[in-house]
């Protein structure tokens, strides 16, 4: 019961630091760090707790995809994305909000961040939503929710986390571990339903409102934006074929001529190399080169810390925190306290989808991913959820969840702000989606729907 007492601090302290006095989320997961570190008597071990949080491969691949998506917004290389899919599909009615969807999941995707992807995009996908019909309040949240897909689908920083859970439970069952091109194959399969249960969320209120087209003149022109924007259509090519290849090529082609160790060392180098070689794509295709100069990007770093601080700030936190709870058996006690439910697989599902909900209304996904990711895994597994689904349903039922869920669903109010929504109506709306997200999640943890991959 004393574990589950320091989850109970854990989750006061964050909730107390992040809502009562406002403080930023990776302060509150500090403090936490701190206060437990002070209650279970463990000091000693802080400089091991550091080092385990700090050690984590997958750390750095973050901070490159993090640093990735500045390069593609500062260069405008995104601005040149949705304007060629605003040209594509922006005639038919409701094209605007079908344009947040597809470009806010790509970018969000990219940068793992849902508020900064809600202004990057919403600032251009917002305002054309308005003119169409939309209120203000469903711009704001399809913008929102749209953003935070990201935290689900590869190449984001959040799936690190995920995969590194997957890791853990996959040594501790005694099963084989999955390339990084298998498990990211998995994500997308899973990321293609709630990319569909927000486009017909899209088409059902397009109805509802009777939403109209985009005007011709506030129309981008198809043949001036391929022209000047074809190139950055490339970009998802570069980031997602050495997954493919990975995923379709490691147990032959690879191992056969790097062996099994080679093989996979390569499958886990794919995360970092993916994002450089995006960012060398994306500064060879930049129409200005005075803007890539090396010390103009640096520039563009320096200038996008406080993007990326907050977001490692908390992983590493978390990690430190999952550290420690490792120690003292939190996790297990948390797993065992469920399994004597008795609980059958819907139950188990519903459970844990209620569990992270509630939790991602104080406490960070990627924080939820890194220090329960697996036991939510060892237990899902147990009531006979393929555990490589539920692994890649941790950044969803924890990440999306967290971020549309207020009051820790920052994304709403980044939208609201640009939307200049009522409070209180952009709420009511977000219920909506709140609700058809979690009916998801059940219905494909269940295994109720084909999963790519599996």
């Amino acid at each position: 019961m004393e574990s589950l007492l320091y989850l109970g601090i854990m989750l006061a302290v964050i909730c107390v630091w992040f809502l009562a006095f406002k403080r930023p989320v990776y302060e509150a997961v500090l403090l936490a760090f701190i206060v437990l570190l002070t209650v279970t008597g463990t000091w000693s071990n802080v400089l091991i707790y550091i080092n385990e949080g700090l050690s984590t491969s997958l750390l750095y691949s973050m901070v490159a995809f993090v640093a990735m998506s500045i390069l593609l917004t500062k260069t405008k290389i995104v601005d040149s994305c949705i304007a060629v899919i605003l040209s594509f599909i922006g005639r038919i009615r409701g094209g605007a909000g079908y344009t947040a969807i597809i470009a806010s999941a790509f970018m969000g995707a990219l940068s793992g961040s849902g508020p900064g992807n809600v202004m990057a995009t919403g600032t251009l996908t917002i305002p054309a939503m308005k003119r169409t019909g939309f209120p203000a309040e469903l711009a704001a949240n399809i913008e929102s929710n749209s953003s935070y897909l990201g935290n689900m689908i590869p190449p984001s920083s959040n799936i690190v986390a995920a995969m590194a859970a997957f890791t853990t439970f996959a040594s501790g069952a005694g099963i084989a571990d999955v390339s990084q091109g298998k498990f990211w194959i998995v994500l997308w399969g899973v990321s293609i339903w709630f990319i569909a249960q927000r486009l017909i969320m899209v088409w059902t209120f397009c109805r509802y409102y009777k939403v109209q087209p985009m005007s011709k003149d506030d129309l981008p022109d198809l043949k001036e934006t391929l022209k000047s924007g074809w190139q950055a259509m490339f970009l998802p090519v570069f980031i997602l074929l050495p997954f493919v290849l990975d995923a379709a090529f490691a147990d032959n082609f690879f191992v056969t001529r790097l062996g099994t160790d080679g093989a996979k060392y390569l499958s886990k180098s794919v995360l970092l190399f993916v994002a450089g070689i995006s960012s060398l794509y994306a500064c060879l295709i930049v129409k200005d080169k005075s803007t890539v100069t090396p010390s103009k990007i640096a520039k563009m770093f320096a200038g996008g810390i406080k993007s990326i601080s907050p977001a490692i700030g908390v992983c590493v936190f978390g990690y430190m925190i999952g550290a420690m709870f490792e120690d003292l058996g939190v996790a297990e006690s948390l797993g065992e306290t469920m399994a004597t439910w008795n609980f059958g697989k819907l139950a188990m599902v519903l459970a844990i989808c209620a569990i992270t909900c509630v939790m991602g209304m104080v406490v960070p996904g990627s924080s939820q991913v890194v220090i329960f990711g697996p036991v939510f895994i060892t237990l899902l597994s147990n009531v006979g959820v393929d555990p490589l689904l539920a692994a890649a349903m941790l950044p969803c039922i924890c990440g999306v969840m967290c971020g549309i869920t207020p009051p820790l669903g920052l994304g709403m109010y980044a939208g609201m702000t640009i939307a200049e929504s009522d409070f209180s109506k952009t709420f009511k709306n977000n219920l909506w989606w709140v609700a058809t997200q979690f009916i998801l999640q059940i219905v494909v943890l269940m295994g109720w729907l084909p999963i790519l991959g599996l």
